[in-house]
């Protein structure tokens, strides 16, 4: 491999890391309400600060990515996320826990668009989807040691030991991408002020070029949070009654299907490029029949067999996602890149703080079930949506 794609997985571990952190809660939920004083719907609302952080803080990390480069953007939010896991370890509440969980977004904010933004400068646009999947299937392998790896860890030495674990990752990333990482200088631009870049941020997010992927980004990632990162674990262990470590074996095969699905989203993306639009709403609405389909099995009682049929299904359909980066980055030049992704990851982690917090209010009113339905109608309508709005020129 060359030293591009070295530098662009270096960086991506950044994205492992932000998978691993935030996918923690799924497997230690009850142990966190416990420790923690927290309901369910608390707890919710409580992680819900992390995308809710990571959303704001995707203003200004676009403008820097595009204003001082990608290595000592990247550098930046690894110390403040390796903080926030130190954070998250030593927490004895719930508020000592909230400004983990804020910190925790403002330094993951930027560990998908440091990658993306260097392949997007550094690559052609024929080429930039087939490496937005490889982004995407490597950093999604944090998810597996938030799986059975994770409730292991939990069950032996405790739910603040995963913290711990995932601040020394934060370190390690950091050494690989100040190692491996060359800091080429931003691209020369116009005179321009720190203000005006974030309102072009601003302005790229509401322009009728973006409009229809911010659309479905909306409830795209916000489903991922939602059923791997939060609910799934529940689901497995309070309705079906699984232990820790078996609940982790079969969020495993939700894991590995959003491993392998970016890689191959991303080739068919480049092989039916005049159709990709078709691809992602799709997927879409096949990841949303798939919560339907474990939702309404719960009721009838399916076994856990068909739970990781559908997690594996729900993980492979939601990654065509990928094709979203595609689409904006053929929408803009390469010296915009940054500021393009970043308003496009706004409404991504955005539509995830808005969507947990709904979740949240829908479990206590109805249960688990209740809350993975709140993100299958949130695909469904942001996907309609999508289709009806007019694709980039």
């Amino acid at each position: 491999m060359d030293l591009l794609g070295l530098s662009v997985l270096a960086l991506t571990l950044g994205h492992v890391f932000s998978n691993a952190v935030r996918t923690l809660p799924a497997m230690a939920a009850d142990v966190l309400q416990r420790d923690l004083g927290l309901t369910a719907d608390g707890l919710a609302a409580l992680t819900g600060a992390f995308p809710a952080a990571f959303a704001l803080a995707m203003l200004p990390v676009g403008v820097a990515l595009d204003r001082y480069g990608v290595k000592p953007t990247a550098l930046v939010l690894l110390a403040i996320a390796g903080t926030g896991s130190l954070l998250g370890a030593v927490a004895a509440g719930p508020w000592s826990m909230l400004v983990a969980q804020l910190v925790l977004g403002i330094g993951c904010s930027g560990m998908l668009m440091c990658p993306v933004t260097y392949a997007a400068k550094m690559l052609p646009p024929e080429r930039f989807g087939l490496w937005g999947g490889v982004i995407q299937a490597f950093g999604n392998t944090g998810m597996l040691l938030s799986a059975s790896p994770l409730a292991l860890l939990v069950e032996h030495a405790g739910w603040r030991a995963g913290y711990l674990a995932c601040a020394l990752l934060a370190l390690g990333a950091a050494v690989a991408v100040s190692t491996v990482v060359r800091g080429a200088p931003p691209a020369m631009q116009a005179r321009r002020s720190i203000a005006e870049d974030a309102r072009d941020v601003v302005a790229l997010g509401l322009s009728r070029e973006l409009r229809a992927p911010i659309v479905i980004a909306f409830a795209s990632f916000a489903a991922v949070l939602g059923v791997r990162g939060l609910w799934g674990g529940p689901w497995l262990m309070e309705v079906k009654g699984l232990a820790r470590v078996p609940a982790g074996n079969i969020l495993l095969f939700c894991t590995v299907a959003l491993i392998l699905g970016p890689a191959v989203a991303g080739m068919l993306e480049r092989r039916f490029q005049r159709v990709r639009r078709l691809l992602l709403a799709m997927g879409h609405l096949g990841a949303a029949a798939a919560i339907l389909l474990m939702v309404a099995g719960g009721a009838l009682g399916w076994g856990v067999a068909a739970d990781a049929v559908l997690l594996t299904a729900f993980g492979l359909l939601i990654s065509l996602q990928v094709i979203c980066f595609a689409l904006v980055r053929s929408a803009v030049p390469p010296e915009r890149a940054g500021r393009a992704l970043s308003a496009m990851n706004v409404s991504f982690f955005g539509g995830a703080a808005v969507l947990q917090a709904v979740s949240g209010a829908a479990a206590a009113a109805g249960g688990v079930g209740a809350a993975l339905l709140v993100f299958a109608a949130a695909l469904v309508v942001c996907t309609l949506v999508f289709l009806r709005l007019p694709g980039p020129r």
